[in-house]
């Protein structure tokens, strides 16, 4: 585990919403809050983003807010719709909120927390829109554990839709992120079409497309602990087309 970089006032002070949607991640969850308030980032909040999880996580997050009322908000979706839902509805509820920067991360403990303040002292002193946490620039690293079909998966993806879309990204696919509120207004979430992983890819696109740097600093990361990957053939095929309708739906788009 890594050691938290320590920021200096005001910037961990700073109003940072992490968006964490869960389906099936009641093992998980706690262990990834503990961490995430350990931080020493006062401003921080969690807002979880459950898809009527048949595994009780929706109940494990209810019990985590209870326990923390000021830090965690709990939105209880009516079912499986897909990452990409999950995201929009819960960084607009964060935007709403009054977040000044939204982090997206996922629940199984793949994206580590503790990288968060360095992520976050990376985009208050640069002029950047997002900063990815990359397993694909120097000092990125993927678990050893981690299959290899899933390196064939992931690396192919990226080629792929770098192919297509030309975007100056190594990591294109990377789920763990901040981005600035007023990025995310400029991207405007009602734009965002996609339901599942693709979501990722979307809106690095719509950030480029609309002049914003992306910064990218190398992370580890690590194998889920509990339960299983949601990666569906659905899932896949969605991904494939995306980078066609991309590339059609968002030609001519502008701020």
């Amino acid at each position: 585990m890594i050691e938290p970089v320590q920021l200096p006032a005001p910037w961990r002070d700073a109003r940072l919403t992490v968006v964490v949607p869960t389906y099936n991640e009641a093992g998980n969850l706690p262990v990834l809050v503990e961490r995430l308030l350990a931080l020493q980032l006062p401003g921080l909040r969690i807002l979880v983003a459950d898809d009527n999880s048949p595994d009780g996580t929706g109940e494990v997050a209810d019990k985590l807010a209870i326990e923390h009322p000021d830090r965690i908000e709990v939105v209880h979706r009516p079912g499986k719709e897909g990452l990409g839902r999950a995201y929009v509805d819960g960084i607009g509820r964060a935007l709403d909120g009054g977040a000044d920067y939204v982090a997206q991360m996922d629940a199984d403990l793949s994206h580590p927390p503790e990288a968060l303040p360095g992520m976050l002292g990376a985009l208050l002193s640069t002029q950047a829109g997002v900063v990815i946490g990359s397993r694909y620039v120097p000092g990125g690293e993927l678990d050893e554990n981690w299959p290899l079909y899933r390196r064939a998966l992931s690396g192919w993806a990226n080629l792929y839709v770098h192919t297509l879309l030309r975007v100056r990204i190594r990591d294109l696919t990377a789920g763990f992120k901040i981005w600035r509120a007023d990025a995310l207004h400029d991207i405007g979430l009602e734009r965002v079409q996609s339901n599942g992983y693709s979501f990722q890819v979307e809106m690095h696109y719509l950030a480029t497309k609309l002049g914003h740097t992306i910064l990218e600093v190398p992370i580890r990361f690590e194998e889920r602990r509990e339960g299983a990957s949601k990666m569906t053939t659905a899932t896949k095929i969605e991904s494939a087309l995306m980078p066609f309708r991309l590339r059609s739906k968002h030609r001519n788009i502008e701020r």
